[in-house]
């Protein structure tokens, strides 16, 4: 069969694309610009991104995937088919394109539609959808087809999925729906509070990124401080303040206790001989919250689990897409997989 074999991440904060033979290729935010007079699209991604809380009145920088799902089907569709657009560049069109498409594992039936319909809308001639803790686990170079539990964190923009698989199966599984963009919201709120000072997202996310720290213990050497600058909501003026590590932890204690919560539930409804394996082989934290400081110290603090970080862990659940539809029909029996295929149009 001649075509590509794609795998999409389809991020609540980032898109990535992968192509069988090249890896990832692309990585982009998943935002749109569109001018509300004509709602035409003026930017997408990146440029898209730098438009984000400073735009004029006529145009909005939206994100048309809200928790990991579709909000807005219109902008997605039109989201997908510019990247794929970019990855097909110069292919023929009538080659049969495979995508796989990785989704929350709490997505409903109707959400899972709509993203196969807008992936058929722009051009694949077969469509499938995994769920994204599966999608991370193969893409983490975890042994899924084994007998033997494994166990995948997966905290994204809008949703941690957490997943103990067994069998190229999902055995339990439970979705919480926040993430990294729930961490930015309460730096943002925080900050309001006690420093009276509004933030945008942008600046919530350097924070996380740079300064942020959830260790109990946070060790002298890690505790930093950054200077924020946004606007006073009391006399109106731009102003500037120091935050520490202490004020960005403080911020996303109640997120990232759920997240831990959500992890000991799962453990407690895990067969005891998956029980058994996970204590060796540990769990596995992927996705771009993956990367917050002191996290998997935390969750081994709480588990009493030895808990690490994939390698590349933005990556993974990309990774798994692609390298999915190679295992597809042991995909498909285990129920992992969800397909659709474009029907000819008979000429």
């Amino acid at each position: 069969m001649l075509g590509l074999d794609i795998g999409i991440d389809l991020g609540t904060a980032t898109i990535l694309i992968y192509v069988k033979g090249k890896g990832v290729i692309m990585r982009e935010p998943s935002v749109v610009a569109i001018d509300q007079n004509n709602n035409k699209i003026l930017a997408v991604g990146s440029e898209a991104k730098r438009m984000l809380g400073r735009t004029p009145g006529n145009v909005v920088a939206v994100r048309p995937l809200q928790s990991g799902v579709i909000a807005n089907y219109t902008m997605t569709e039109a989201m997908i088919r510019h990247f794929l657009k970019k990855t097909m560049s110069g292919l023929n069109k009538f080659l049969r394109h495979r995508v796989m498409i990785g989704v929350p594992s709490g997505a409903t039936d109707v959400e899972r539609r709509a993203v196969l319909e807008a992936a058929l809308e722009v051009g694949a001639k077969e469509a499938y959808l995994i769920e994204e803790p599966m999608a991370a686990a193969i893409g983490a170079g975890l042994a899924v087809e084994e007998p033997r539990g494994n166990m995948v964190v997966d905290v994204g923009g809008g949703t941690s999925d957490i997943a103990v698989i067994s069998l190229g199966g999902l055995v339990v599984a439970e979705s919480l729906r926040m993430g990294g963009d729930a961490m930015d919201e309460a730096i943002i709120r925080y900050v309001r509070k006690k420093y009276n000072l509004e933030i945008g997202s942008q600046t919530a996310e350097a924070l996380k990124i740079s300064i942020g720290n959830c260790c109990n213990n946070i060790p002298e050497e890690e505790k930093k401080t950054m200077a924020v600058k946004g606007r006073d909501v009391v006399l109106g003026l731009p102003r500037q303040v120091e935050l520490t590590t202490k004020d960005v932890k403080e911020a996303i204690e109640d997120i990232v206790s759920s997240i831990i919560r959500s992890i000991r539930r799962v453990l407690e409804l895990t067969p005891a001989e998956l029980s058994a394996d996970i204590i060796d082989r540990g769990i596995v934290l992927t996705g771009g919250g993956a990367l917050l400081k002191g996290l998997s110290e935390l969750i081994h603090d709480q588990t009493g689990i030895k808990t690490y970080v994939a390698d590349s862990p933005l990556e993974c659940v990309a990774l798994g897409t692609g390298k999915a539809l190679d295992e597809l029909n042991a995909l498909k029996e285990s129920g992992s997989v969800y397909s659709a295929i474009k029907k000819s149009s008979g000429r």
